[in-house]
């Protein structure tokens, strides 16, 4: 782990309260069966299909309320997370909802030396690639951990998304950030974090920005075959203040169809 990943392990472990008992995550909502704003989504459900009797794996889980919403379709759930206190978080939720959960504090890239056994899905979503150094390692870690024929599944902002500057306070959209950028993560600092704006935390985060030709690449380079790939006009949460909210509960930018989203699944032969 580096120094920038394990920056960024105390960062999630100090958000975890937070976002635990933020509206944002509506976790009494999801407790009583209300479908909460940041869990499963109807795009993720339809591109990963039927988990009834499968065994998945959510990489990136944080305090699990993903997994959760998978047990809950049928699935038999591990979700794996560097923050201790994200796992921490998880199980108890899951011990309070009943739901039949397995939670794994790791760094992602141990993940195959800390698991054991291969898994029908392999899933992550939303938030969770720029938090990652190295992609090749990312995707040798999906293919191992996958059972031949498993499927892979994530949905992810936009690469170029992550290129704009989100805080100009003239809403203008500008390229700030290198869409190229190396190995070095952007370093970013504000008050409060994502989920809880006014959480009395000054947020240091560091991250990478990886082109889709990384993404797709690495997955390809560690031998799974694509099988779906598809770009949106709208994200999964509001990552630029001045987003609007559309019906299905999803964000677009006003007048600027960008791609916001991605999607894809990718499969490892038999």
């Amino acid at each position: 782990m580096n120094e920038y990943v394990a920056a960024n392990r105390r960062l999630w472990d100090a958000w975890t309260p937070y976002n635990v008992a933020s509206r944002f995550y509506d976790v009494e909502g999801f407790k009583a069966g209300r479908r909460a704003r940041a869990t499963l989504d109807d795009l993720e459900i339809a591109l990963v299909g039927d988990v009834t009797g499968k065994s998945l794996l959510h990489l990136q889980c944080h305090f699990g309320m993903d997994t959760i919403g998978w047990a809950q379709r049928g699935a038999t759930v591990t979700g794996v997370d560097f923050s201790p206190a994200a796992i921490a978080a998880a199980r108890a939720l899951a011990a309070e909802m009943g739901v039949p959960a397995t939670f794994v504090e790791s760094d992602l890239y141990a993940t195959p030396h800390d698991l054991d056994g291969r898994f029908d899905v392999v899933f992550t979503s939303h938030g969770v690639l720029g938090w990652l150094p190295d992609l090749e390692g990312w995707a040798q870690v999906i293919a191992r951990c996958l059972a031949p024929g498993g499927r892979f599944c994530v949905i992810e902002a936009h690469p170029f998304l992550m290129t704009i500057d989100e805080h100009r306070a003239d809403r203008e959209l500008r390229v700030t950030y290198p869409y190229f950028q190396g190995a070095e993560p952007i370093r970013e600092e504000y008050r409060g974090c994502y989920a809880a704006p006014d959480a009395p935390i000054d947020s240091v985060e560091h991250v990478w920005v990886h082109p889709l030709s990384g993404i797709l690449g690495a997955l390809l380079r560690a031998g799974l075959r694509l099988e779906s790939f598809a770009e949106y006009p709208f994200l999964g949460w509001r990552f630029i203040p001045w987003m609007e909210a559309r019906p299905d509960g999803t964000w677009a930018l006003p007048g600027a169809p960008l791609p916001l989203m991605f999607s894809l699944t990718a499969t490892k032969p038999r």
